[in-house]
């Protein structure tokens, strides 16, 4: 029992999952205890408060045993310790807040606008905020200099630029800067953002993890004590805290992540190869991994307007990493970069046969700029 906040002790070695790929993992962590009776799965655990005396968490913002369940999973996956937020941008927001007053942060020009919002309430506040092009690696290195935190994210959300995170990761180190990755698009099956130099990963986990559009939640994992102890505490504090259902149903939609991203990869490789040949397509932006992909459409914002309202199986709607496929023109959001071009379609790929995905975009782009 953590004397600080009453929360269980993590189970650092896991030797049980030791040497399991990725697809074994993403099925066996989290799971009860393997004892004559006890559930296949962990249950939802529906309490704000406990007896004493304490052998557990003692209230319900300290931590709750679905929460721990999750925590375990994607602590595993990352190779770190992970905790469960509210949602991705209360992860995210948990893990900007190192950056002290009146502090500096690197991030790049094009990311999720959410957190492009939160770094210009930070500039408002008298923050300086450095954006880079992220994916010139000798301009993020110089600009690290005399910064106290780097925000990556790789791919870029919607641009899908690539981040060399070993590189930029090291730079950091070397200068004292703290380094916080948002590793949504890629997931723990693609890279491991700790193991390359990162000192700390988010997740949107309402997207892949989860993977269902159901859910509203956010994960931040770290290897690094003293920053699992201040995350910890910011969201004990904050109470940027997850209900244990949705964390109960992140967990069960994790057990298909394996099998639900590889599909969804495939399929967009597919996409971003066709929609390179389509007359309509000025430019195809994909990184080769991956499920999402970002088209420019011939004829500016009221081309690609037309083409995703004119979309029968893809749904023209925000979010990503759901098994519905969904795509959307990022630039009618104001809080949109405005780096980003306006006839940028974003398009997560879902697991749906990928011939019927083609036919209905295709024909979209075709009415919509024939």
């Amino acid at each position: 029992m953590s004397p600080v906040t009453g929360t269980p002790e993590r189970d650092h070695a896991a030797d049980h999952l030791a040497g399991l790929a990725p697809a074994s993992l993403v099925v066996a962590a989290g799971r009860p205890p393997r004892i004559p009776g006890a559930p296949v799965n962990t249950p939802v655990e529906l309490s704000a408060t406990y007896a004493a005396p304490l052998t557990g968490t003692g209230y319900g913002r300290n931590g709750n045993a679905t929460w721990t369940a999750l925590e375990e999973a994607v602590g595993v996956l990352e190779h770190g310790d992970a905790l469960v937020f509210a949602s991705g941008m209360a992860a995210v927001a948990a893990a900007m807040a190192f950056v002290p007053a009146g502090g500096t942060v690197v991030a790049p020009r094009n990311a999720y606008n959410i957190t492009t919002a939160l770094l210009a309430d930070y500039a408002a506040e008298g923050h300086t905020v450095r954006h880079v092009e992220i994916a010139d690696t000798p301009a993020v290195v110089a600009a690290i200099d005399g910064a106290d935190l780097i925000w990556l994210e790789s791919p870029t959300n919607p641009t899908l630029e690539v981040a060399d995170l070993p590189a930029l990761a090291a730079a950091a180190r070397e200068r004292g800067v703290l380094s916080v990755c948002d590793n949504t698009f890629a997931t723990p099956l693609l890279q491991q953002p700790l193991d390359l130099g990162v000192d700390v990963v988010v997740h949107s986990a309402t997207k892949y993890l989860s993977g269902h559009s159901d859910v509203l939640l956010g994960v931040a994992v770290t290897q690094r004590e003293d920053l699992y102890t201040a995350l910890q505490r910011r969201r004990l504090v904050h109470g940027g805290i997850a209900g244990p259902m949705e964390a109960w149903l992140a967990l069960r939609g994790l057990r298909t992540l394996h099998v639900r991203f590889e599909r969804q990869c495939a399929n967009a490789v597919e996409i971003a190869r066709r929609a390179a040949d389509h007359p309509a397509v000025d430019r195809v932006r994909y990184p080769g991994f991956g499920a999402m992909v970002s088209i420019e459409v011939r004829g500016g914002a009221a081309a690609a307007d037309a083409a995703a309202a004119g979309c029968r199986l893809w749904l023209d709607a925000t979010s990503l990493g759901g098994v519905e496929s969904l795509i959307e023109r990022r630039r009618k959001y104001a809080a949109e970069s405005p780096t980003v071009p306006e006839s940028l379609l974003r398009m997560s790929v879902g697991i749906e046969d990928v011939d019927d995905l083609w036919r209905d975009l295709s024909q979209a782009l075709d009415a919509a700029t024939g």
